[in-house]
């Protein structure tokens, strides 16, 4: 799961999660008559680790999906499969239509147990991370079967969400197109990689508060886009988020910001540059300032290999 997840016009009411790497197991499955998988088997341990959900699901339990999480939602729809969904959480800004025309269940960590059900839905897609925990528990006791979503931010988990999502959904060919795609896509990413020279050094920013950065360190979503994109994060010697002074970000010395595009109280480029911590560094003498929209560089959906590579561009083209 990816740590954090933007919803329009707001930031997260806790701390956001660092979540470890998750290796999934890579199940080799016959293209007719799929066995039924226990869940648990697949997913990450934890809160939503509950009793096993037989899969793939019935044609009838796919007919009124929830998905909860961006990448889930997204790569149902890269799936072909977003006619089945009747509902998303507000962190599903990809594709625009999901939000646009689906009904919306609020944000993924603010969940309501009774606002999810009231949609009549055959099935719940949830990724890990959504809460509050409480409410995952009510609706696991609901007689709607909930399917956890592993969404560890790593190439792996990308590619394998979409053969579990298409096993899950009873489109497992599909799945697996989706999955050689993604990995099609990590490989030129790598190519590109290795003509780089060296590694900028990067800094994400979240957002101002009270007049100090709240940024990044390791064990993020955006510690392993920066990782992927061939930077190094400048502020790795710590885990999740955490509010910077001025003489951190001074000693911090990044080359590039990055930080989320939008959003009720997230940094943009002129709040940053116009900091005189900032305006110390190399990346704010440059003005190297990069953003993008929240789910596109923090979901990790299927068009992760293709954002990655477009940071690792304007990466590079800073630092020459």
């Amino acid at each position: 799961m990816t740590d954090f997840h933007p919803s329009p016009g707001r930031l997260p009411r806790r701390g956001l999660l660092a979540l470890p790497t998750l290796a999934l197991p890579t199940l080799a499955l016959p293209t007719l008559a799929l066995p039924t998988l226990l869940l648990p088997a697949l997913v990450s341990p934890g809160v939503l680790a509950a009793a096993p959900v037989a899969l793939p699901l019935s044609e009838a339990q796919t007919t009124r999906l929830v998905t909860i999480g961006g990448a889930v939602t997204e790569t149902v729809y890269a799936l072909g499969q977003g006619h089945r969904i009747v509902a998303v959480d507000t962190t599903s800004l990809y594709p625009p239509e999901a939000l646009r025309e689906k009904k919306s269940v609020g944000y993924m960590r603010a969940l309501s147990a009774e606002g999810v059900l009231s949609v009549d839905p055959t099935a719940i897609l949830l990724i890990d991370g959504a809460g509050p925990p409480a409410v995952v528990e009510q609706l696991r006791r609901s007689a709607v079967p909930v399917v956890p979503v592993d969404g560890t931010p790593t190439p792996e988990a990308v590619s394998e969400r979409a053969r579990f999502l298409g096993r899950a959904l009873n489109v497992a060919p599909r799945g697996e197109a989706l999955a050689l795609r993604i990995e099609a896509g990590f490989a030129t990413l790598a190519t590109a990689r290795a003509k780089e020279k060296r590694r900028p050094r990067v800094m994400f920013v979240l957002s101002l508060r009270g007049g100090r950065p709240l940024a990044a360190g390791r064990d993020t979503a955006a510690d392993a886009m920066i990782a992927l994109a061939g930077g190094d994060n400048v502020l790795a010697d710590f885990k999740g988020y955490k509010a910077l002074t001025d003489e951190a970000v001074i000693q911090a010395a990044p080359e590039i910001v990055l930080m989320m595009d939008g959003g009720e109280g997230t940094a943009t480029r002129d709040s940053v540059l116009a900091m005189p911590a900032f305006q110390a560094t190399p990346a704010g003498r440059a003005k190297a300032v990069v953003s993008l929209d929240g789910e596109t560089l923090l979901g990790f959906g299927p068009r992760t290999p293709e954002t990655a590579l477009s940071l690792a561009q304007r990466f590079a083209a800073l630092v020459r």
